[in-house]
């Protein structure tokens, strides 16, 4: 008959002890402190920012966040929506950018067309039954054609020239010299990509059809985002495009 241990009293069995640095039968292992168990958060681990809460879903492409303006835009992740004063003053500088090239391009056209107004001849005084006033005549309506081919010349380039930097910046680059020094960038909402040349385009035509009505189109292209209800301030022009603009 055994008495269990002599330094025990009540003579009370002790329960077997697993070898040290090995888990027992029935004994929990315990993680080492400070670290938490695989798969679940340990306490006074902070989240990632833009990380959804553990064990929701992540929200789908074009979703805002909780209309605090950020919105989740595929290829990007969470990202800002530009505000309409940033794009304002986007446009302000494209607007200087633009007049600078104008201001060149008219003082080409006027010195043209000063040049080609010089050769204009005077005809008074000369026999209208001569063919030197006949011939005087025919320089005259040469030359007057001149200048109205540099005028109208002119408005071409500068077209031509407005076409292809909004267009071709924002297809290949999403942004505008205005937009690249106030971090914003145009990109697909459903790829996060630049536009491309389809995308550039029909962002680019629908103001510039506006611009035909005495500039009331075109402006009210541009001030289509304050009437966007969906929180992503989505121009007319970025809704057709398939586009948004966000802080880069």
């Amino acid at each position: 008959m055994s008495f269990g241990d002599p330094n025990n009293p009540y003579g009370q069995q002790q329960p077997p002890q697993p070898p040290q640095g090995q888990p027992g039968y029935g004994y929990p292992q315990q993680a080492p402190q400070g670290i938490p168990p695989q798969g679940q958060p340990g306490y006074g681990y902070p989240q990632q920012p833009g990380q959804p809460p553990y064990g929701a879903m992540p929200p789908a492409p074009g979703t805002l966040q909780a209309n605090n303006g950020y919105i989740n835009v595929a290829g990007l992740g969470t990202v800002e929506v530009a505000t309409m004063g940033r794009r304002f003053g986007a446009r302000l500088i494209d607007g200087l950018v633009i007049g600078v090239l104008y201001s060149i391009l008219s003082a080409i056209g006027v010195a043209s067309a000063f040049g080609a107004s010089k050769s204009i001849k005077d005809c008074t005084g000369m026999d209208y039954a001569s063919s030197a006033y006949q011939s005087c005549v025919n320089e005259q309506a040469q030359a007057a054609g001149g200048v109205i081919a540099t005028f109208f010349g002119v408005i071409l380039v500068f077209f031509v020239a407005t076409l292809l930097y909004e267009w071709l910046m924002i297809a290949f680059v999403g942004a505008t010299v205005g937009k690249l020094a106030l971090g914003l960038k145009v990109v697909k909402e459903n790829t996060g990509q630049v536009p491309g040349v389809g995308g550039g385009f029909i962002r680019w035509i629908i103001p510039m059809v506006g611009a035909f009505l005495c500039g009331i189109g075109q402006l009210l292209v541009y001030l289509s985002p304050f009437f966007d209800n969906s929180g992503k301030l989505q121009g007319w022009h970025d809704r057709a495009a398939g586009t948004i603009v966000v802080k880069k």
